[in-house]
This record gives C-alpha cells, sequence and structure tokens, in this order.
C-alpha cells in the first residue's frame, strides 16, 4: 500500500484529503505543521507529500526543500496562492505539481496517482500485473489481454484500463480520467473521454461478452459489477 503524507493545518482539509486518499487505496499520515511534517519525513519513507504553503512552525517555501534533502519523493503544493510566479518558484524549488485552493478532492486524488506512478522503481512495476475478471494488464511491458487474447489499445486507452482496475471499487468522474490518461489539465473534454471508453468496449467486446466498464450516469465510469454467479 502506497503511503502519503498530508501536510496541511486546516484541519477540514486535511481530515477531506486523507478521507478520499483512503477511500482511493493509499496509507496516510497527517501532519498539522511544517515542523511535524518534517518529523515525519525524516523517520519513515513515503511515496508522496501533498503539503499546503501556509503553515505554522516551518513556512512551506522553507519545507519544500527540507523534504527534497530527507527523501527522493514527489510532492504536491496546495496552496491559496495563486500566480504564475509563485507556482514557478516551487517546480523550479523541487515541487513536482501544484494546486490552487479552492481545489476539487477527486483531482487531487487523480493528481496523486499519476505522480506515484511516476516516481515507482521499474523493478517494483515489473511485479505489476493488474487483473479484473479475465482481463490483464501488464504497465510494465506496456500489454493488455481479455479472455486470452490480446488487446491493441492506445497510450490513453491503456492508461484509463490501468486507472480502473487499480481502484475496482472507485468511481471515477470524466476529470479524474482524463487528468490521470492524459496527464494535463481536463478542460470539459466530454467527447474525447466517450469516445476513447467506446474504443475501449468495442475493443474488449471483440475478445469476450463480459461487461467489463459500467457507466455511472451523471457521475463517471467505474469497472462493471459482476452478475450474480459471475466469477470475477
Amino acid at each position: 500500500m502506497k503511503k502519503i503524507l498530508i501536510i496541511e493545518d486546516d484541519t477540514d482539509i486535511n481530515n477531506m484529503t486523507a478521507d478520499a486518499l483512503k477511500k482511493a487505496g493509499y496509507r496516510c499520515t497527517q501532519a498539522f505543521s511544517g515542523t511535524e511534517g518534517l518529523l515525519y519525513i525524516s523517520h519513515e519513507p513515503f511515496d508522496l507529500v501533498i503539503m499546503d504553503l501556509m503553515l505554522p512552525g516551518l513556512a512551506g517555501e522553507e519545507l519544500l526543500p527540507r523534504l527534497k534533502e530527507q527523501q527522493k519523493v514527489p510532492v504536491i503544493v496546495i496552496s491559496a496562492k495563486d500566480s504564475l510566479d509563485s507556482k514557478l518558484n516551487l517546480l523550479e524549488s523541487g515541487a513536482e505539481d501544484y494546486l490552487t485552493k479552492p481545489f476539487a478532492i477527486p483531482e487531487l486524488v487523480a493528481r496523486a496517482a499519476v505522480q506515484i506512478r511516476r516516481f515507482t522503481p521499474d523493478a517494483e512495476k515489473d511485479t505489476e500485473t493488474l487483473t479484473y475478471k479475465d482481463l490483464k494488464l501488464n504497465p510494465a511491458s506496456f500489454t493488455a489481454q481479455a479472455a486470452g487474447h490480446p488487446l491493441e489499445l492506445t497510450r490513453q486507452e491503456f492508461r484509463i484500463l490501468e486507472l480502473l482496475l487499480s481502484h475496482p471499487d472507485r468511481v471515477f468522474s470524466k476529470q479524474e480520467i482524463y487528468d490521470y490518461a492524459w496527464e494535463d489539465l481536463y478542460m470539459g473534454e466530454d467527447k474525447t473521454i466517450n469516445v476513447h471508453i467506446s474504443n475501449i468496449r468495442k475493443k474488449l467486446k471483440a475478445c469476450s461478452d463480459r461487461e467489463y466498464i459500467e457507466t455511472v450516469w451523471g457521475i463517471g465510469f467505474r469497472l462493471a459489477r459482476p452478475f450474480s454467479g459471475e466469477k470475477l
């Protein structure tokens, strides 16, 4: 289970972020000051740090380089500062990503998945095979098959399935899917997501009559729930 350190002095934001990430399958440690966050990072390894800038004890601008000295860990900064200069300064100081407050929790979860995936060692990726029903994905070799038949997928199609199979009980919004599969900001590209989901379904249908992706109207997509008696 991947471990995330959340450094945020606003208790409500800290708790909401932790709850959402735990539901997504991550283990979370919560710190409420810069000094507390630095203490945690100096004693145990983490796969991601999510941190505010306006922190008591040790401000975020000072904390960021000290975190990087302790561990080679990706950092997502969340802050009310929205100027371009602020963002550029933080990225140049070592932050991998930046979100401006107020932000959407689902977007943060999707961005967290992107950064953790980027920093996962290749040796660890080699052992990962994602499975659901008779669908199998190997992210290391970028190969997929359904019912024993190989699937020829585009990069975005593969990433969409990778996201769904990584969290089989979650419903993902179109924004979350776009952020993960394209590694870019979502600009309301509903048609793009719908077309890619449709193409994936067609390719799966050519291999098997089983349902793999379910539409949750008004929300997004998830892996299809098995029918009564159906084996995963």
